[in-house]
C-alpha cells in the first residue's frame, strides 16, 4: 500500500467521523444566563437520546409561549427530566423510533407538547403526546396548535368544566390562549366575553365569536360587562392576570362560580377581604398549570382533545390564528414581541424550512 493510498484512506474516514459527529448535533434555542431576550443564542448541542416510548420528532416549526420567557429570565425553569432548551411545542415529521414506541410510523406529520425543548431542530416526544397534523393543516399552523389549545382546551373542560348555557370571561383574549378559549367556549355552547388591551384585539375575539370584549386600559369593565348581559354575572372566568384583576373577577362573577387562575402576569400579591369575598359568592378557586402535569395526565388531555376539537380544524369551526412568522436566528425578536403585548394570536417559529429539511439527518 502506498502512502497517497493510505493517505487518501485517513482523510476518508476522518471526512466520515465528522460527518458522524455532525449528525449527532443539532441546532438549539440556548440561553447563556438568565435575563433579557438578548441571552438567546442559536447554538450547537446534542440531538436528544430517546427514552422508553418516546419519538424524535424534526421540527420544522416551533411557537414561543409566555412560559419561555418567563424561563429565559430564570423564573420558570423546565420541571425535572425535561430538556432546558425553550419551547413548549413543535410540528414536523417522525424522525426516529425510541424502545416501545409503537404508535406513529417515520415519516409521519405530527405536531407535540413537551415540557421543554421545542426550540431546536430535533426534540424528544413522549407517542401519546403528539397529535397528527392533516393533510388540510400546514405544519405552521399546527405549531401554533399543542400548547396554547391545549391549556385552553384543559381550562374549560378538565378544570371549570364548562356546560352549554353558560357564560365565561376571558382575560388575554386576543393572546394565543385566549383566542383558543374564545373558540372552545362557543364550540361547548358557552358564551364567552374577553378583555384586552386594544379594539384590535376586541374585534379578532369577536370575529372568532366572542360575544363582546373590553379594554381594560380604558378604566373598570364590570358596569359595561353586566350592561350587556342585562345584569348577568358570569359563570366562569379564566384569569392569566392575576392579582390586578382580583377585585373586578369577584365583582363580574356569579354566585358559585368558577375563576380559574393560570398566570400572574398583573401579580401574584392580593390585599382586602379576600377570603371573605370567596365565601361570600361560594366561590371555587382554582389555580391551574400544564407543563408541570404528569406524563399520563397529559395523555388523557391529549385523547380528549384529539376527539372533541381536533376534529374541527379540519372543517373550519377552529381556527388557528397567528401573529407572525419568523425565521429561527430571530428568536429574540420573537421574545421582544411577545414581551411587548402587541401581537393577536401566536408567534410562529420556522426551525428548518421545509425544503431543507428533508436533507437534515441523524444517525441515532
Amino acid at each position: 500500500m502506498t502512502v497517497a493510498s493510505i493517505f487518501t484512506k485517513l482523510v476518508l474516514m476522518m471526512n466520515l467521523c465528522c460527518f458522524w459527529c455532525q449528525s449527532q448535533n443539532m441546532r438549539a434555542a440556548l440561553v447563556s444566563q438568565p435575563g433579557g431576550p438578548e441571552q438567546i443564542t442559536i447554538g450547537e448541542t446534542p440531538v436528544p437520546v430517546l427514552k422508553d416510548k418516546q419519538v424524535l420528532l424534526k421540527v420544522y416549526y416551533s411557537a414561543i409561549n409566555r412560559a419561555d420567557t418567563l424561563q429565559r429570565q430564570g423564573k420558570y425553569p423546565s420541571p425535572p427530566g425535561d430538556s432546558d432548551i425553550l419551547g413548549l411545542e413543535a410540528a414536523g415529521t417522525v424522525e426516529k423510533l425510541g424502545p416501545g414506541a409503537t404508535k406513529w410510523k417515520i415519516g409521519e406529520r405530527v405536531m407535540g407538547l413537551v415540557g421543554g425543548g421545542g426550540n431546536a431542530e430535533f426534540v424528544a416526544v413522549h407517542e401519546n403526546h403528539l397529535l397528527p397534523v392533516n393533510e388540510l393543516l400546514s405544519l405552521q399552523e399546527a405549531a401554533a396548535i399543542p400548547e396554547v389549545w391545549l391549556t385552553a382546551f384543559q381550562l374549560l373542560h378538565f378544570v371549570a368544566h364548562i356546560k352549554a348555557g353558560e357564560s365565561v370571561l376571558i382575560h388575554a383574549g386576543g393572546s394565543g390562549v385566549g383566542t383558543a378559549a374564545v373558540q372552545l367556549a362557543k364550540l361547548a355552547g358557552a358564551e364567552a366575553f374577553i378583555t384586552a388591551g386594544t379594539q384590535e384585539k376586541i374585534n379578532l375575539a369577536k370575529s372568532l365569536g366572542a360575544s363582546e370584549g373590553f379594554n381594560y386600559k380604558e378604566g373598570p369593565f364590570v358596569e359595561k360587562l353586566l350592561n350587556v348581559t342585562n345584569g348577568r354575572r358570569v359563570d366562569v372566568v379564566l384569569d392569566c392576570v392575576g392579582g390586578t384583576m382580583w377585585e373586578q373577577n369577584i365583582d363580574a362573577i356569579g354566585m358559585e362560580g368558577r375563576l380559574i387562575l393560570y398566570g400572574t402576569l398583573g401579580g401574584a400579591s392580593l390585599n382586602g377581604d379576600v377570603i371573605r369575598s370567596i365565601m361570600g359568592k361560594r366561590l371555587s378557586v382554582i389555580g391551574s398549570t400544564l407543563r408541570a402535569r404528569s406524563c399520563e395526565y397529559k395523555s388523557r388531555l391529549i385523547t380528549s382533545f384529539q376527539e372533541m376539537a381536533l376534529p374541527h380544524f379540519l372543517t373550519g369551526t377552529l381556527k388557528v390564528v397567528i401573529a407572525s412568522v419568523l425565521p429561527f436566528e430571530e428568536l429574540a425578536k420573537a421574545h421582544q414581541i411577545m414581551e411587548s403585548n402587541v401581537n393577536a394570536g401566536k408567534i410562529v417559529i420556522e426551525v428548518i424550512p421545509e425544503q431543507r429539511g428533508k436533507n437534515i439527518k441523524t444517525d441515532l
